[in-house]
């Protein structure tokens, strides 16, 4: 009898990457809860973005569909990958098995992921601090990852979250450095993402920092650049960022 095909591949560096990006670039996902009245499932669309380490993060309002299905039972599951052309399933996408967490207004994570989600959505302004609305980190138990057709696999937590020593220092720097860069530097942000990103010419500016890279954004269209090494301390982010300047001279010059 024949054995078999092996379906998962062995996981990779540049599996891990792309299972990274996924998450770190996502403006939004499909959650999938229990309704608590019917017990079927119940997929909906909600914003994403991430906290220093990686862990998605969501707003959500009371009003909305999944927020009492949370509430009875925080188990959830999060799908992230945007099709392109052609056909969908050929484009990678990870789904992520969570816990929901809620993120005290009074908590001290709070202002970290109050801070990096607007970063990721300036028009989440309007509405972020009206009181039926609250944060969740949707904490990690498990993923699933499909790069496209004949390429799935099962990365671990520890594989998809960055547990750096240098979380912390990034936090408390990151809001002024954004700030800094987007104001005083947008020609240097464009720079980085266009030859660094493979982005096309645009208004970018800089959305995240983490102790492995910088996430750009310029609309809708989200680009990830990656350190050549992770940082250990945030103390190296300045110079991080000048190198990345140096380098994406040199690739235009080229």
């Amino acid at each position: 009898m024949a054995s078999k095909p092996e379906v998962l591949r062995p996981l990779d560096a540049e599996a891990i990457r792309l299972a990274k990006t996924l998450m770190r670039t996502a403006r939004s996902g499909a959650l999938a809860t229990l309704d608590p009245a019917t017990r079927w499932p119940l997929a909906t669309r909600v914003g994403v973005s991430t906290d220093v380490d990686g862990t998605p993060t969501i707003l959500v309002s009371a009003l909305a569909a999944h927020a009492p299905a949370l509430r009875a039972d925080p188990r959830c599951s999060l799908l992230l990958g945007v099709p392109g052309k052609g056909d969908p399933l050929a484009h990678p996408r990870i789904s992520l098995s969570c816990t929901a967490r809620e993120i005290a207004a009074s908590g001290a994570e709070f202002p970290r992921i109050r801070a990096r989600y607007l970063a990721h959505h300036e028009k989440a302004k309007l509405y972020i601090d009206l009181p039926d609305f609250r944060f969740l980190r949707l904490e990690l138990a498990a993923a699933s990852l499909n790069a496209g057709f004949g390429r799935a696999y099962v990365p671990a937590v520890a594989d998809l979250l960055t547990q750096s020593p240098a979380n912390a220092g990034i936090s408390e720097a990151e809001a002024g450095t954004i700030a800094h860069m987007n104001a005083d530097h947008a020609d240097l942000v464009t720079l980085i993402a266009r030859h660094l990103a493979g982005a096309p010419d645009g208004h970018w500016r800089l959305v995240g920092i983490d102790a492995e890279g910088i996430d750009l954004a310029d609309g809708d269209d989200v680009r990830r650049v990656f350190f050549s090494e992770p940082l250990a301390s945030a103390d190296d982010l300045r110079d991080t960022l000048v190198r990345m300047t140096a380098e994406a001279r040199a690739a235009r010059g080229a």
